[in-house]
């Protein structure tokens, strides 16, 4: 495979490319070897991307049936299937995790959903699926939820790398980005080394256009910012990023030999049909930037991707298109808090139809 797809060209400017999907026929079929070799550095999962995965296959019939012969339950079974996934995909990153030093070739494995609110439960859930997946390149998915941000503050400083998910809006990405330099400092403090943890940060993108365009739409105004204010709302997330992990309290745990949290752009596939299929790629590009892209925008971006600086563009031109939609009255805090809820609902409705399925599958399998 050529070093010269635009996936590479990518990494030449700083960006990692992740796969935004997995699955045992992935896996399996070398399709996931396929993507390594094109240049993508990572996979993230969560539990809609399961649900479809194993919900909706007989990929894992097999699996699921001796799992109920040795009376596990529903969750029980769940968390075996995707545990024995991760740690599968997470050893054909191995090379990509070495050869970065640590800083590229993750899997993302996420907590359950139903502890969104529950701090104790999900560090405690993330100490478990550290210990399951026992490998050093899996990342744990932690929502940044207010309980999130104490989790996510807590698993830092136990040394467990984190994909803090469900990030929409500045102030929650601020309020991570000091969970982790918070949880490296209680770590610090404790003498205990800060090298090797390795976290991002993952924005939602796509999300916010097509809640925001709608509501451009329904006031008859303010066509101009339609399909643009997401990618405003990213880059604005990268100002903030460039600003707290460059100043005095940064550097001194970066010449701890802490490493930053990257920002990740997430949902990165266009919703609207009149976009380019690679809009949130195209213009998010930069350096210390991961964006974990499904399967079809990956292809899309291969094929027709354009690559360049692009993430810290038109920076003037974001704070007047923010602020004139704020003129409009519509607030992108209400747009960003609605669409966190709407995301973990997601989540949990994924999450609850895939043990239902699980259930379903082990009593007919068995019967």
């Amino acid at each position: 495979m050529t070093r010269e797809n635009s996936i590479f060209g990518a990494l030449a400017l700083g960006q990692s490319i992740w796969c935004d999907f997995l699955s045992r026929e992935l896996l399996r079929s070398g399709k996931l070897d396929e993507m390594i070799e094109a240049g993508v550095r990572g996979v993230t999962t969560n539990p809609s991307i399961f649900e479809n995965a194993i919900g909706k296959t007989s990929d894992y019939d097999g699996d699921i049936l001796s799992l109920v012969r040795q009376g596990k339950n529903r969750e029980e079974i769940y968390t075996s299937l995707t545990v024995a996934d991760v740690r599968e995909a997470a050893d054909r990153f191995l090379p990509v995790y070495n050869e970065s030093a640590g800083r590229d070739g993750f899997v993302s494995l996420e907590v359950s959903p139903l502890l969104a609110h529950d701090a104790e439960g999900t560090v405690s859930e993330a100490q478990t699926l550290a210990r399951l997946t026992e490998k050093k390149n899996v990342m744990i998915k932690i929502p940044a939820t207010p309980e999130g941000m104490k989790a996510i503050r807590r698993c830092i400083a136990l040394g467990i790398n984190v994909n803090a998910t469900l990030i929409f809006s500045r102030e929650q990405y601020g309020e991570v980005a000091e969970a982790f330099i918070a949880g490296l400092e209680d770590r610090s403090a404790e003498g205990k080394p800060v090298s090797g943890i390795a976290s991002v940060a993952s924005l939602f993108v796509s999300r916010v256009d097509t809640a925001v365009d709608k509501l451009l739409a329904s006031g008859n105004c303010g066509g101009s910012l339609a399909g643009k204010i997401a990618v405003d709302n990213a880059r604005a997330v990268y100002m903030d990023f460039e600003t707290l992990f460059s100043g005095l309290r940064w550097r001194s745990l970066e010449e701890k030999g802490a490493q930053v949290q990257r920002p990740l752009w997430a949902s990165t596939g266009t919703k609207n049909p009149g976009y380019s299929p690679t809009l949130y790629v195209d213009s998010l590009i930069g350096p210390h930037t991961v964006n974990t892209i499904p399967p079809a925008t990956l292809e899309a971006f291969l094929a027709t991707g354009t690559v360049g600086m692009t993430v810290s563009s038109d920076r003037e031109g974001l704070k007047h298109r923010l602020g004139e939609l704020k003129a409009l009255g519509i607030s992108l805090d209400e747009v960003t808090g609605r669409l966190l809820k709407e995301g973990l609902d997601a989540f949990e409705k994924a999450y609850i139809l895939l043990l239902e399925g699980i259930e379903k599958k082990g009593q007919s399998l068995s019967g």
